[in-house]
């Protein structure tokens, strides 16, 4: 049996909301946006670089997503000590390198890191503030985190869009 990434049910964007409610229903729909680009597709058309010259895949984007949660909401926002599924300081791109790459455990691995990002922020302030790792030692707040993430789902899913296109002729939202 051939595996395919699963269909997924997308939860509208919501329109009336506190901040909160909007923040993380706007990223939850992000979130699911790049898990639908990817919907019905085989492990191999997964990895297939479609927009030529960039190698860029589908796969990449959701291995380079669940790390990109993990940097910011757990080794940031919580200051701890996170073990990247790929990324190494001998190779820190590793995420976006799909040649040896299981599509199944990557889709399984994105939801983990999607869960643990949520479970860190639960019950905490959009107020509270944390000095970013890396990034000139930047003061940041939840609020801002929160925004990063929802600007970089929609950068990576206009890749996605263009992605998907390609492999199969698929568009939309």
């Amino acid at each position: 049996m051939i595996w395919r990434a699963p269909e997924i049910t997308r939860t509208p964007e919501p329109y009336v909301g506190d901040e909160r409610t909007m923040l993380e229903g706007w990223l939850d729909y992000h979130r699911q946006t790049l898990l639908l680009k990817c919907a019905g597709l085989t492990a191999e058309q997964l990895k297939t670089a479609s927009v030529e010259p960039s190698g860029l895949t589908l796969l990449g984007l959701v291995r380079h997503m669940a790390e990109v949660e993990a940097w910011w909401f757990r080794e940031n926002f919580l200051g701890e000590r996170v073990d990247y599924p790929y990324f190494t300081e001998d190779d820190p791109d590793a995420d976006f390198d799909i040649s040896a790459a299981d599509a199944e455990a990557d889709f399984a691995t994105f939801q983990h890191q999607v869960e643990l990002a949520r479970a860190a922020v639960a019950g905490r302030s959009l107020d509270e503030t944390f000095t970013s790792v890396g990034r000139k030692g930047r003061t940041c707040n939840l609020r801002w985190i929160y925004v990063h993430m929802i600007e970089e789902y929609a950068r990576h899913n206009g890749h996605a869009d263009l992605i998907r296109e390609r492999i199969d002729g698929v568009v939309g939202s």
